[in-house]
Order: structure tokens, then sequence, then C-alpha cells
């Protein structure tokens, strides 16, 4: 049952992605372009998905299941550190400069482009270098 609710969940996903055009890099990059051709339309978009996860938020608080039944847990960090602002800069630019972030990317990959699958190798390769990175110091830590 899992599975399925995964896959329609992510099946609606990538389907409002697509017909909100956060897929269409030159839609998001009008939408970063606060100084040129402005395009305020994904603003609506996530004011949109702010709206609906705060009410699911507000739903979810103190539950420890889903309707499905899957165990439910929270996030509990509530600091902002130096990683936090590094990372959110990073996934900033990198978003500025692509027109791409990982949902919208990996629902591209249906269009058969060739830059949303540019963009995916080198989000995984990202990722594998973060955690290459975040091991070296866990094996300091362990021969110290």
């Amino acid at each position: 049952m899992h599975i399925i609710t995964s896959l329609i969940t992510g099946l609606i996903f990538g389907i409002g992605l697509i017909l909100s055009g956060m897929t269409n890099p030159a839609k998001v990059i009008g939408f970063l372009d606060l100084a040129g051709r402005w395009d305020p339309s994904l603003g609506f978009v996530m004011v949109g998905a702010i709206l609906v996860m705060l009410f699911a938020a507000r739903w979810a608080r103190g539950r420890t299941q889903s309707l499905t039944g899957a165990a439910m847990r929270m996030p509990t960090a509530t600091g902002i550190d130096r990683r936090l602002v590094l990372g959110s800069l990073t996934f900033g630019v990198g978003w500025g400069l692509a027109g791409y972030c990982p949902g919208p990317a990996l629902a591209s990959l249906a269009s058969g482009g060739a830059k949303p699958w540019l963009f995916v190798a080198a989000m995984v390769a990202g990722m594998l270098v973060f955690e290459v990175l975040e091991r070296v110091p866990s094996r300091r830590k362990q021969t110290a």
C-alpha cells in the first residue's frame, strides 16, 4: 500500500510541477530575474504550496501515523547554523543558474532533453561529494 500511495503522490506532484511551469527553466529564471523581465506567476504557485502545507503541517502536528498507517516523524532541528546557510545559498545559486531544482528536474527527465539529464547527473555528483565529505570528519573522530 505504501508503494502505491507514494506512486500516486509522486505522480500528482509531477503533474503539478508540469502544469505550473516549474519544469520550464526559462519560466523559473524569469521568476528569479527581479531586475529584468520579472515573471511573478511562480510566486502564486509557491504561495499555493505554502498554504496547502500550512494546513497539512497543522494536521500532522502531534500525529504518530499517517492516513496510510506509516510512521510519521516531524523534523526536530530548529537552529540556523553555518551549514544550513551555506547549503541554502548553494541550492539557490544552482537553482538560479540552471532554472531547475530537484523535483522539477526529475519531472523534466520525461521531456527527453539533455539539459535535465545533465542537471540530474550534476545533482547526483553533488550528493556523492557531500556523502564523501561527511564521512571525513567521522573517520577523524573514530581514529582520535
